[in-house]
């Protein structure tokens, strides 16, 4: 993880502008809001899938970064005041408290473009222009209305009401799962001849660890400490919106997180030991303390 993490950093200091070139406010905000110590899950998601399928780092770079920065983008646009109205991300005040509203959503708009703009242009990336494309797809349909932008207007809607299993698994797989899925499926796209069968197993894991992810996000808010998650606890408790553990209590959350775990590994049967990077990552998705 701290070589993964190192390298994102290093390539997404590459793409990101300097805070020195004019609009100054506007790329400073964006280094902020991208280079703030997360956990990178996604670009490791990237990394661990291309690594099992032999893809070199160099050429896993781009698309870690342009997940990394759509990634970025929705925390920026989610923290705003019309939103979820944190004032702490990662640890420290969210972009509008430091740059204003308006500059916070100029700073998510252009992280957005740029992410496309990486996978379009980014010379490591040594696969077909068909290849290429469907990435930019992948990544396109994650962040839309059927995907990420999509599942935070049902939790924005749901406020308040209560949902089922199938309707909170429905938003979930949009708002946190469709990006996720994204990852580990850009990961395998850059390999020139990943086929069909191996991006549906993919695809199968990547569900089930997004929604993992999730139920483990919703259990920190309840059981977390705010100095380690970065972020404050009890956030959606307060706001009174659908979690797992409200619908399934806290035990029946975890027990919920062990059944996706155990069926996201039986998708890496197939690929022997040159999955134990994702294993290993699917392992740390379940147990993670921020």
């Amino acid at each position: 993880m701290a070589f993964y993490r190192s390298r994102i950093e290093r390539a997404l200091d590459h793409w990101l502008p300097a805070a020195t070139t004019p609009p100054r406010t506007l790329h400073e905000a964006m280094r902020y809001a991208t280079l703030a110590g997360g956990k990178y899950v996604r670009p490791l998601l990237v990394y661990t899938t291309g690594r099992t399928l032999g893809v070199t780092p160099e050429a896993l770079d781009g698309p870690a970064c342009a997940v990394e920065l759509i990634h970025a983008y929705s925390l920026v646009h989610d923290d705003l005041p019309a939103m979820d109205d944190d004032d702490l991300r990662r640890g420290k005040p969210t972009c509008h408290k430091v740059y204003g509203e308006a500059m916070a959503i100029l700073t998510g708009d252009a992280l957005q473009s740029l992410a496309f703009h990486i996978l379009a242009h980014d010379p490591a990336l040594r696969i077909s222009p068909e290849r290429r494309l469907r990435m930019i797809d992948t990544l396109a349909i994650a962040s839309s209305s059927q995907g990420m932008a999509g599942g935070q207007a049902i939790d924005l809607e749901a406020v308040g009401k209560e949902l089922d299993l199938q309707e909170l698994e429905n938003m979930h797989l949009r708002k946190t799962g469709a990006l996720i899925r994204a990852s580990v499926i850009l990961g395998a796209l850059a390999h020139p001849t990943a086929g069909e069968d191996l991006l549906r197993l993919l695809g199968t894991y990547a569900r089930c660890i997004g929604l993992a992810f999730q139920i483990r996000d919703d259990i920190l808010d309840v059981e977390g400490d705010t100095t380690v998650l970065g972020k404050t606890r009890g956030a959606d408790q307060v706001r009174n919106k659908p979690t797992y553990p409200a619908l399934l209590g806290v035990e029946g959350a975890r027990r919920k997180a062990a059944e996706l775990y155990e069926k996201a590994l039986a998708q890496l049967t197939p690929l022997g030991r040159d999955a134990d990077p994702l294993r290993w990552l699917t392992r740390y998705i379940v147990q993670r303390e921020r």
